[in-house]
């Protein structure tokens, strides 16, 4: 499957989106205000529509202007989140490893890393729900145990050699209340979505430093800016996940002194899978998730990743604005999660509870779900 053009329409339709890229490709593009700006600057006739035209000629200066802002600040941010440092990826030679990779936006993550030949380890507890192509490896982990990731990554070292790309897809979430949730929820809903970003890091990062060359994507959610009612401890743990991202990239220049290792975050809203089904909100769909991710893989470089991208003029702002808006935004938010029924995979750390009197057998209990969102 290609990943769609940009200059397609989006899968969503016209979206807030789609204005902010039209603008960006015309109005707001230097490449094109700047010429217009120089032929009525310097020529004839330039001078006598600009002359009769004077208010359009002041907004051409004002769209230049704005144009040349929003490049030099994309420039900066990808120039210092990337340590003013340049890396080069052979694909035939990297490895590249996907959490909750069997089913979701990790299924088409990987199939999209596939096509173009590249070596995929997907770990996941749920066995693969496709066909696996010549370059992709299942290896079974239960993603809430320690002692399970490091099995699983001896055995991916074994198979590919160290990984060179990380990517924590996974994730689970309860749709409980904080009263309705067990020990054994909040755990597993922690353990999946942040503890086990640092036990990845701690099997596959060595390597990475020892060579200054790798990435590590993390698939938080734009629930790490903005928590809602019956799903607190998912959005807490996402935002766990963010700052998870922040400080590793901190520390991977600063620390480990490896400033040529990528770090990547993807926070997207409400997104078509069956872990978030029945979920009320404006919908991505996962193939547009997945190939937002597999394009900042395959370029190399740092980026922080917001969808839908106009959610980045509000979500990650959020706790800036005064304390009535936040708190009146939040409690308007309790309708999303009413509808709510999204899949569960049984996850065999938590098949049984565990002093918090929840003694559920493993048919019954409700675990990992391998997709992000």
């Amino acid at each position: 499957m290609p990943i769609r053009s940009e200059w397609k329409l989006a899968r969503e339709g016209v979206t807030a989106d789609t204005i902010i890229r039209l603008l960006s490709k015309t109005a707001l593009n230097p490449a094109l205000t700047l010429p217009l700006l120089l032929l009525a600057r310097y020529t004839t006739q330039g001078n006598i529509l600009s002359a009769t035209h004077a208010s359009a000629f002041r907004h051409l200066k004002t769209l230049l202007a704005l144009g040349v802002a929003a490049k030099a600040g994309s420039w900066l941010d990808a120039a210092v989140s990337n340590n003013w440092k340049n890396d080069v990826y052979d694909w035939n030679k990297e490895v590249v490893v996907v959490t909750g990779g069997s089913d979701g936006i990790g299924k088409i993550v990987v199939g999209l890393l596939a096509e173009r030949g590249i070596k995929v380890a997907v770990i996941d507890v749920q066995e693969l729900t496709y066909e696996a192509p010549p370059t992709v490896k299942f290896f079974k982990c239960d993603l809430a145990s320690p002692s399970s990731i490091a099995s699983a990554a001896a055995s991916i070292r074994a198979h590919f050699g160290a990984p060179t790309v990380l990517i924590n897809n996974a994730g689970v979430a309860k749709g409980k209340t904080i009263l309705d949730s067990t020990e054994s929820d909040i755990r597993l809903t922690f353990g999946v979505n942040a503890f086990s970003h640092y036990f990845l890091a701690q099997q596959f990062l060595p390597s990475m430093i020892a060579h200054n060359h790798g990435m590590v994507v993390t698939v938080a959610s734009l629930a790490a800016y903005v928590a809602a009612p019956s799903m607190v401890d998912y959005a807490a743990s996402k935002a766990a996940a963010l700052a998870f991202h922040e400080g590793l990239a901190a520390e991977i220049a600063a620390i480990y002194k490896a400033d040529r290792i990528r770090s990547v975050v993807m926070c997207q809203g409400y997104t078509r899978t069956k872990l978030f089904e029945g979920f009320h909100g404006k919908a991505l769909h996962a193939e547009t998730v997945a190939e937002e991710i597999v394009k900042a893989v395959l370029a190399g470089r740092s980026r922080h990743l917001v969808l839908p991208e106009a959610g980045w003029l509000l979500a990650p702002k959020l706790r800036g604005f005064p304390a009535w808006f936040q708190y009146g935004l939040r409690k308007r938010l309790g309708n999303l999660m009413s509808g709510w029924n999204g899949r569960q995979v049984v996850q065999p750390s938590e098949a049984v509870g565990k002093g918090d009197g929840d003694d559920r057998s493993v048919s019954e209990s409700t675990v990992l779900v391998p997709e992000a969102s």
